[in-house]
């Protein structure tokens, strides 16, 4: 019987007036004419047509076309059309086969397809061949004889395969072979630039760039999305709201996905497609779990080879996830098609599989979904809170809570109250720490509501120390410890934590390391990451105050390891205590580093957390080393301004102290005295004394503090380089030397040369009259050449040559030292630009042209000293 041939079949599908250009894609098809074929394969709306319907308008090759339709099923009906298509670039090729297919016993199709290859390896000119939706071909016979063309194609032939999923060929031999070209969906989806050209050139809509960049995400790249999206805002008054409801569910959207996917699929892959559309990724096992059933695995292999809007996410393919829009469509038919108990039940199996994984933060999220409040609970003891990802799904899930659920199980407040402190938010807590207290009223004493109340104390303890209620911190630590449980190791380390820090502020320093060191020891059993930054930032503290500066700076950066490459809030400390260091030992490139990412750590804590102010006074202290004085002032002005408007009343007397060092700088003795008095800073007031020639006074002043500060060791070297100031102004050179020489000891060991050369001109006399007397300490030898650098006469006589920065002094100090360009922007944290363009300053001020001559001149001029 002839094959009537539908000549719409065979054209070339017309390209819209105007498109987005497909370069590479269309480059890639033009390079995989050497192999046998080009597989372009993705779901319904990715422009699969469009690209090659294109490519065929560029290419200058002969083309063939067909699109194929499900009645091409039958063998004989597929190969007449494979001639006709043919034909429409060669008229002469395949007549034999047509005229056999039109006789009323056709010969096999097997012998009629060997007669077509043997005509087409007889033509001259290269033809590129498309079959346009081969995903409808279900016949074997179709496929198996597609097959064979491939295994005895002519080499004038290149035969091109759009398909919404992987035909059954031999895709993997050819693959191997090198014979197959492939465009995916990861290669069709628009790219964010491409989403912008299609929505304003093709689609004529003007929208700014962040409405295009919402659009391309939530239709990741789905160029059918992005057209109906477009079509769907046509007209709307406020686009923006679109866009953010934007979903699967809008009209166009849903249309599209259920007339040109679901409704095309089995019921069984449908009940699969639907009722796995709770699950935010997918694999076999889970859904097996989900849906009591054991053909998961096999599913979702079927479901990914046809494209079905999934997406792999490992290399495995065990993985998956659905597109946005169709997740959307699905979630949405899920609520149509379950009761709550049934997608309840669903949320349940899916919550005890992850459990059963040890994935304990999805576990909760599924019984979350499911309301089931005491699994939630039982998962949320289980649950790390120093987590980025539990904290904010715990406190998502209990933020919307009702209260009445919360006042049935007051642990849900404890949690609540606990992952508001973790996060640095005061505001609340206490009045959830109340519910809690109400709510255990009513329940039996037993050890679990013990334990509860052991949590609520030590939260207590926390939210003090935010407070500075140095009392009130002990009472509640002591309280958590009688009413916790002893394995209860989370909440016994936070009340050791912050029992320390009330311990430190008393001057208890024994105590404060005990009760660090059972912090510590507690979090670390627990895996309590979290407390275990807190307690080792207070240990690194506590180490400082002994001047173990060496071993505090190890701590520090210990804590910047264990926070890992997610910087937060409470890791400010251990950068403010790095920037202490570096500036102990005069390095003060890394002190501002530290400081400023302390700085911009603490600004993160909700208002009413302070710890941003002592960021800022390290700057202030910086300016002041830099002599800066302008700066400083500045800073400090705007610190205490902040202070004082949000009351930060504990920070005052820390801002008098910066304002009295300011203030001696100016000589303005007056205003620094009344500061002094005002905060009691005693200290200040024996600087103040100093500086005004009051030498006895400043030893009376200090001569009780002395003794008060023997076992406070960074007391202790302040009070006695002071002592030895005021010896020296009374010409006492040896109770000056002797108090110099207990302050070196303390200095030396950790090189805290800082605490000499900030006290200027008067200590530099007193430190070369020690050198005079034989005194020969590394320190003091380093501390002069650092006040000889200071020296007018240290810069070239001549006055002829420019004077040299401070950092310009450092990159001179680094290159004498014989490290590379690369090495010394590492040490100074510098590009290696600017260290060259240092070097380029340093050779222009001394005039000399390379490094070697550089040293030299430097030496020669005092900016450096001699070997």
């Amino acid at each position: 019987m002839p094959i009537e041939i539908l000549a719409t079949k065979l054209a070339i599908p017309s390209l819209r007036m105007q498109g987005v250009p497909r370069l590479r894609l269309s480059a890639k098809l033009e390079r995989g004419l050497n192999q046998r074929l080009s597989l372009v394969v993705a779901p319904a709306g990715f422009g699969k047509t469009t690209l090659l319907s294109t490519w065929f308008e560029q290419t200058t090759h002969a083309k063939a076309w067909l699109t194929l339709d499900p009645r091409d099923n039958d063998p004989l009906r597929f190969l007449g059309y494979l001639v006709a298509a043919l034909q429409t670039v060669e008229p002469a090729i395949g007549q034999s086969v047509q005229q056999a297919l039109q006789a009323a016993q056709p010969a096999a199709s097997e012998n009629l397809l060997i007669s077509l290859i043997n005509e087409l390896h007889q033509i001259r000119q290269p033809i590129i061949l498309v079959l346009d939706d081969y995903h409808v071909i279900e016949h074997q016979a179709v496929d198996d004889m597609l097959n064979f063309l491939l295994e005895h194609q002519p080499t004038k032939l290149h035969l091109v395969l759009a398909t919404r999923e992987d035909p059954q060929l031999p895709l993997a031999r050819l693959r191997a072979r090198g014979q197959l070209n492939e465009i995916r969906v990861a290669d069709l989806r628009f790219s964010l630039a491409e989403s912008g050209e299609f929505l304003r050139n093709v689609m004529g809509l003007q929208l700014p760039d962040q409405a295009i960049a919402k659009l391309e995400a939530r239709t990741e790249g789905w160029i059918a999305g992005l057209q109906l999206a477009a079509l769907s805002l046509q007209g709307q008054p406020d686009p923006s709201s679109f866009i953010e409801t934007f979903s699967g569910q809008h009209q166009f959207i849903l249309d599209y996905l259920l007339a040109e996917v679901l409704q095309h699929q089995s019921a069984e892959i449908q009940t699969f497609l639907v009722q796995t559309s709770m699950l935010e990724r997918m694999c076999g096992p889970l859904c097996d779990a989900v849906l009591n059933q054991t053909t998961s695995q096999a599913l979702l292999e079927q479901i990914d080879q046809a494209n079905l809007f999934v997406v792999a996410l490992d290399q495995q393919r065990y993985w998956y996830r659905y597109h946005q829009l169709f997740g959307d469509l699905l979630r949405q038919r899920l609520t149509q098609q379950a009761n709550p108990q049934q997608l309840a039940g669903l949320h349940q199996r899916a919550s005890a599989w992850y459990q059963q994984q040890g994935l304990l933060l999805e576990a909760f999220q599924h019984a979350t979904a499911a309301h089931d409040y005491q699994q939630a609970e039982r998962l949320m003891e289980q649950m790390p809170l120093h987590s980025n990802g539990n904290v904010s799904a715990m406190l998502n899930w209990l933020a919307g809570l009702p209260t009445s659920v919360l006042d049935q199980q007051p642990s849900l407040w404890v949690r609540f109250a606990a992952i508001l402190l973790v996060l640095g938010q005061t505001s609340g807590v206490e009045l959830k720490l109340q519910a809690a207290e109400r709510g255990l009223q009513s329940l039996p004493v037993n050890l679990r509501n013990r334990d509860l109340l052991g949590q609520i104390a030590a939260a207590r303890a926390t939210l003090a120390l935010t407070q500075y209620q140095i009392e009130t911190i002990i009472q509640q630590a002591q309280r958590a410890f009688e009413y916790l449980h002893p394995q209860n190791l989370p909440f016994r380390a936070t009340a050791n934590w912050a029992l320390a820090y009330a311990y430190q502020v008393r001057g208890e320093r024994q105590n404060t390391n005990i009760a660090l060191t059972a912090a510590i020891n507690f979090s670390q059993q627990s895996n309590d990451t979290f407390t275990l930054i807190l307690a080792s930032i207070g240990m690194g503290q506590l180490q400082e105050s002994n001047l173990e500066l060496h071993r505090a700076a190890a701590t520090y950066r210990h804590v910047l390891q264990l926070a890992g490459e997610q910087p937060q809030q409470i890791i400010s400390e251990a950068h403010l205590g790095l920037a202490r260091i570096h500036y102990q030992w005069n390095d003060l490139a890394t002190t501002e580093q530290h400081a400023q990412q302390s700085l911009h750590l603490a600004r993160q804590y909700e208002q009413g957390i302070d710890r941003f102010i002592v960021g800022e006074l390290m700057l202030a202290q910086l300016k002041l080393a830099r002599n800066d004085h302008v700066g400083a002032q500045r800073l400090l002005d705007q610190t205490e301004q902040l202070a004082r408007q949000q009351h930060f009343s504990a920070r005052f007397g820390e801002i008098g102290y910066w304002r009295i060092q300011l203030l001696l700088r100016q000589a303005k003795f007056a205003a620094a005295t009344q500061l002094a008095t005002e905060h009691q800073l005693l200290i200040c007031q024996a600087q103040i004394a100093l500086a005004q020639a009051k030498s006895a006074t400043a030893i009376a002043l200090l001569e009780p503090l002395q003794q008060l500060a023997q076992n406070w060791p960074d007391q202790r070297l302040q009070i006695e380089l002071l002592l030895a100031l005021a010896y020296a102004a009374q010409q006492q050179p040896e109770p000056a030397l002797v108090a110099l020489k207990q302050a070196i000891a303390l200095a030396e060991p950790h090189q805290l040369i800082r605490s000499l050369l900030d006290h200027g001109s008067a200590i530099q006399q007193l430190l070369q009259l020690a050198s005079d007397h034989g005194f020969n300490s590394p320190l003091i030898k380093h501390a002069l050449i650092e006040f000889a650098k200071r020296q007018p006469s240290v810069q070239p006589q001549t006055h002829t040559l420019e004077r040299l920065s401070e950092r310009e002094l450092e990159v001179l100090q680094q290159i004498a030292t014989g490290l590379t360009d690369r090495e010394i922007g590492e040490r100074l944290y510098l590009s290696m630009y600017t260290v060259k363009v240092h070097a380029r300053n340093i050779y222009a001020k001394l005039e000399v042209s390379n490094r070697t001559q550089a040293v030299a001149r430097a030496r020669t001029l005092g900016l450096l000293p001699h070997n």
